[in-house]
């Protein structure tokens, strides 16, 4: 598994092949009275504690369709975060999880996003939409250590002068991605690559003098964009048939909690802002 991938959500743990009779136990082990999601409980924007961010309003609308109240485990998305929650049968659910990881069986994915290029907003760089433009070379970057960007700049010649932001994290302590943004508003680092959906909102609550500008011409591996779903326990066929009706027939107002978060959001293949021309 790629250690980058849990930077974002994505801890993986081997769940093991599941005979049919187990399947039909796993069914049962989704809770009739609750809506129990797996979370993080310091993982703003996307989930905290005080349930303030974007997964826990989706939450919260899927268990409104259901009827059912939101009952969380908290545990931090880090090492142990699948094994010590879903695969612990603590919870039902994990609201954010990349598609094609078959550790964790995925639902529809609900939205696709990207890495981004933070810059200021009134600057030079303003327009920059490539990691091969002749401007960033010369300049002191933020990236997190080991995530896929890091590639690309590699490539691109920016790794030399880069800042690198640890990825492991348990965000209860240490949080990369706002610090390389406090880091950019005080003129530490010049720009900044960071996980689109982390950042985006980020930028909109706290650093109105910066500009976000997803990482759709990136055309070599490995790829910037992702598209995520809801993770459920292998097996859990009648589940997730019913997650992904929910997604579907609620998809407008999930983008709608999305969009008005900052999250941004891309077309299916990551080659363009959702609803505008590739």
């Amino acid at each position: 598994m790629p250690a980058w991938a849990k930077a974002f959500g994505l801890a993986f743990i081997a769940l093991g092949l599941l005979t049919p009779q187990g399947q039909a136990q796993t069914s049962d082990l989704v809770s009739k009275t609750a809506f129990r999601v797996c979370a993080d409980p310091a993982n703003y924007p996307a989930s905290n504690r005080e349930e303030q961010g974007y997964e826990n309003k989706i939450a919260e609308l899927i268990a409104a369709k259901l009827e059912l109240p939101v009952e969380y485990t908290w545990f931090p998305m880090a090492t142990g975060f699948v094994r010590n929650t879903l695969r612990a049968n603590k919870c039902d659910v994990v609201i954010g999880y990349a598609q094609g990881h078959e550790l964790v069986q995925n639902t529809n994915h609900y939205f696709t996003s990207s890495y981004v290029l933070i810059v200021p907003n009134d600057g030079d760089l303003a327009d920059v939409e490539s990691l091969g433009d002749e401007r960033l070379k010369p300049l002191k970057i933020g990236v997190v250590a080991g995530s896929p960007p890091a590639t690309h700049m590699a490539r691109n010649g920016l790794i030399g002068k880069a800042k690198a932001y640890n990825l492991m994290v348990d965000r209860r302590h240490e949080s990369p991605v706002p610090d390389m943004l406090d880091d950019l508003d005080a003129g530490a680092i010049d720009a900044a690559i960071a996980w689109g959906p982390l950042a985006g909102p980020l930028v909109k609550d706290d650093h109105p003098d910066l500009k976000v500008t997803p990482l759709t011409q990136e055309t070599l591996p490995p790829r910037l964009y992702f598209r995520i779903t809801m993770g459920v326990r292998q097996g859990e066929k009648v589940w997730v048939r019913k997650l992904n009706s929910l997604i579907r027939r609620n998809q407008d107002e999930i983008n709608g909690i999305l969009a008005d978060a900052g999250v941004p959001l891309m077309n299916d293949m990551g080659t363009g802002v959702l609803g505008e021309p590739n």
